[in-house]
């Protein structure tokens, strides 16, 4: 980050004004990728999500043989997990959260894409949600993603460090079968932990999600 940072403006040097600057520009992106985390939000979604879900469908399946294989895996040490998803309705995230944190697993950091209110989006990000940073999706360079992309990837290692579960949705809804530009993204912050040693390895569990009726 400060490499990314000083790159920007190799002029402004080391004062204390240039620093401050960066400093509050770094914690904006920042405040755009997450948010902390709220407690009471999360026992109130705990709470009231099985309530929504008896209302929305008639049944909710998992295939207890490879949760038990998910469990195991989660009691690996110092291998953090990586959840990567087909994605049908804007409700996966929140299901996928809700079944991780009722089997002990954890409290995943969840992928997210755009939403136009940003209400929502707090909100969101409150219950783990992350999110790129401002335009970040659109680029295609490595070499132009200056500071937001080094906030990025400090962030990512830093998930991935503590071992928090990440789930990456691989396509937008109903557009499946596409890698989405945003899920290019995110994949290749993992990459980058696994290359530069931020971690040794990490496990990678493929999950498929489907509705009779998406929502």
């Amino acid at each position: 980050v400060q490499d990314a940072a000083s790159g920007q403006d190799p002029r402004s040097g080391g004062d204390e004004g240039s620093r401050r600057r960066w400093k509050e520009e770094i914690s904006r992106i920042l405040g755009e990728i997450q948010a902390p985390l709220s407690p009471l939000l999360l026992r109130l979604c705990h709470w009231l999500f099985p309530k929504l879900l008896t209302r929305l469908f008639l049944s909710v399946q998992l295939h207890w043989g490879q949760l038990e294989m998910v469990l195991r895996a989660a009691r690996m040490p110092e291998v953090p997990l990586v959840f990567l998803c087909s994605h049908q309705s804007q409700m996966d995230g929140l299901l996928l959260s809700f079944v991780l944190l009722s089997q002990g697993i954890g409290l995943p950091r969840v992928t997210v894409g755009d939403w136009p209110s940003p209400c929502l989006r707090s909100l969101l990000q409150r219950l783990g949600g992350i999110f790129l940073p401002s335009g970040m999706a659109q680029i295609l360079s490595d070499r132009d993603e200056g500071l937001p992309g080094a906030v990025l990837d400090a962030y990512i290692q830093e998930v991935l460090q503590s071992r928090q579960p990440l789930i990456l949705f691989l396509e937008e809804p109903q557009a499946s079968l596409w890698l989405a530009d945003s899920a290019r993204c995110w994949l290749l912050r993992v990459l980058r932990a696994l290359r530069d040693g931020a971690v040794a390895d990490v496990l990678v569990v493929p999950v498929g999600i489907a509705y009779d009726v998406a929502p």
